[in-house]
């Protein structure tokens, strides 16, 4: 039968048990992994109760137990070692950590730039001094501007006054 130009993904196809079908055992899920699961469970009770008659062998089997080239050759992979978990009783409170070298410099940036800027707030640093001298040159500007507007306004209005008379 013809589906057109594209194919359904086998993904976007998801069949989802009802609650009735899973009561009644008529399930689509596969009959093997019924099979896996118990055998999945058997092999965890066993474990158990084989560990608890034996707690150091067992941990040294898992340890001779290695897949592959892996018990021939001891090789150091300080990835392969599971990180110890710390609890916060067991760190110094004392203790102070080293800071790596970028971390210092990225705090001594921080502090410079936070010194800089009180200092532009109060108006000590060379920057601050020229925005202010630049800021007092407009406001002088912005006045005579002002004044000049006003007299020319005045002279207008003088003007139509004479005009009227």
């Amino acid at each position: 039968m013809g589906r057109g130009k594209f194919k359904a993904k086998p993904t976007g196809q998801r069949h989802f048990s009802t609650p009735e079908e899973m009561l009644a055992g008529t399930s689509s899920r596969p009959r093997t992994f019924k099979r896996q699961e118990a055998a999945y469970k058997e092999e965890e009770e066993s474990e158990e109760e084989s560990g608890q008659e034996s707690g150091e062998e067992s941990e040294d089997e898992t340890e001779q137990k290695r897949k592959g080239t892996q018990g021939v050759i001891e090789v150091n992979n300080p990835n392969l070692v599971k990180p110890k978990n710390l609890k916060a009783r067991d760190l110094d409170a004392g203790k102070t950590t080293e800071l790596s070298r970028r971390e210092r410099e990225e705090l001594e940036k921080q502090r410079a730039h936070e010194r800089y800027m009180r200092l532009q707030e109060q108006g000590k640093t060379e920057q601050a001094r020229k925005d202010l001298e630049r800021l007092a040159l407009i406001r002088q500007q912005r006045e005579e501007a002002a004044k000049k507007r006003e007299e020319e306004k005045a002279v207008r209005e003088q003007k139509k006054v004479e005009a009227r008379k």
